[in-house]
């Protein structure tokens, strides 16, 4: 069974302009594109543009109503750190209608952050005795269904030693579950980089990195804004270390760590326009916020849709997202005609 209609624009990794599309087996691809081709085909027509909606890459579903993110233009979620029984209750049944990846819980040295903190409930924190541990933990992670590992490396408290560090990295690495860190304090990022963890959950905003160091980390990882976050100081030395991650080819990818504080649940705009504050516009910033489209297309369920031009630059992509809902709902809802 398959439908095809007819969008004023599309984005899927590129800008296609008037667009007809196909979905198969619930997934989109372009089949015909330019205003010529559209027109031809005859195919009823949705007024507007389509593109991947939003994943956000660190949240913490357990400290937000996640159900108010239904029908926003946030697509996906990466829960950073949770009880780890519930975390995988979400992926069965998604409190947000879209779709959630997980790391369980925190793992941290034992009495480490957060285990200190009353937002974080025990059994969200596991704080690791040494290597066997940390394996273990990982272990465990993989045999669970987990999607990643999160680790914890935050001065002021207790902190993971390197053995136990590199051991849950490589234990990862055998499942091929991705790694990420936060990183806090003074070089707590750069030994996060030489465990070969493979995400920076925070861009760095506690100490300036040097530029040999950025460069070494834009080969191999990637790092999560969470710009808004941060008070002024904090902010600007992001900004700081983002934009030259950014200009050595490192991809960088939106997170809110929506959950942190009264943080907004939906797109956040502070967010979106650091991200235009680091340097980012165009296709470069529409990738560092969505997900890019299988060979097989765009999963539906995946789209969001607006009746605005594609966005060009932040501030015009804080009003498309604003304004964006799940194409699904759209379409439901007999837009198409």
């Amino acid at each position: 069974m398959s439908a095809r209609f007819a969008v004023d624009d599309l984005w899927m990794g590129h800008r296609y302009g008037p667009t007809v599309l196909e979905e198969v087996a619930g997934r989109l691809r372009p089949v015909e594109s330019g205003l010529a081709a559209a027109q031809r085909s005859g195919a009823p027509r949705l007024p507007g543009a389509v593109m991947p909606g939003i994943v956000d890459r660190h949240v913490h579903l357990g400290l937000v109503a996640a159900a108010a993110l239904a029908d926003t233009a946030v697509v996906e979620v990466h829960d950073l750190g949770w009880i780890p029984q519930v975390a995988r209750s979400w992926k069965i049944n998604s409190p947000t209608g879209g779709l959630v990846k997980i790391a369980g819980p925190f793992l941290t040295a034992v009495g480490g952050y957060p285990a200190d903190r009353a937002w974080a409930p025990p059994e969200s924190v596991r704080g690791l005795a040494g290597p066997e541990d940390g394996v273990r933990a990982v272990e465990e992670a993989a045999a669970s269904g987990h999607d990643m590992i999160k680790l914890v490396l935050h001065s002021g408290g207790p902190l993971l030693d390197d053995a136990t560090l590199v051991a849950v990295v490589r234990a990862a690495h055998g499942h091929r579950l991705p790694v990420g860190v936060h990183a806090e304090g003074e070089g707590q990022a750069r030994r996060a980089f030489e465990a070969g963890a493979d995400i920076l959950v925070h861009v760095p905003w506690t100490e300036s990195l040097p530029d040999d160091l950025i460069a070494a980390m834009a080969r191999s990882m990637t790092w999560t804004s969470t710009f808004a976050i941060h008070p002024d100081a904090g902010r600007e030395r992001a900004l700081d270390n983002a934009g030259r991650f950014i200009r050595t080819g490192g991809p960088l990818h939106y997170g809110t760590d929506m959950g942190n504080g009264p943080t907004p649940v939906g797109p956040r705009s502070e967010e979106i326009t650091a991200l235009g504050e680091a340097g980012l516009a165009g296709d470069a910033l529409l990738q560092a916020m969505t997900s890019s489209p299988g060979r097989d297309g765009l999963p539906i369920r995946s789209a969001v849709h607006a009746l605005l031009p594609l966005p060009n630059d932040a501030a015009e992509a804080v009003a498309w997202m604003s304004q964006a809902r799940r194409l699904v709902g759209v379409i439901e809802e007999g837009a198409v005609a």
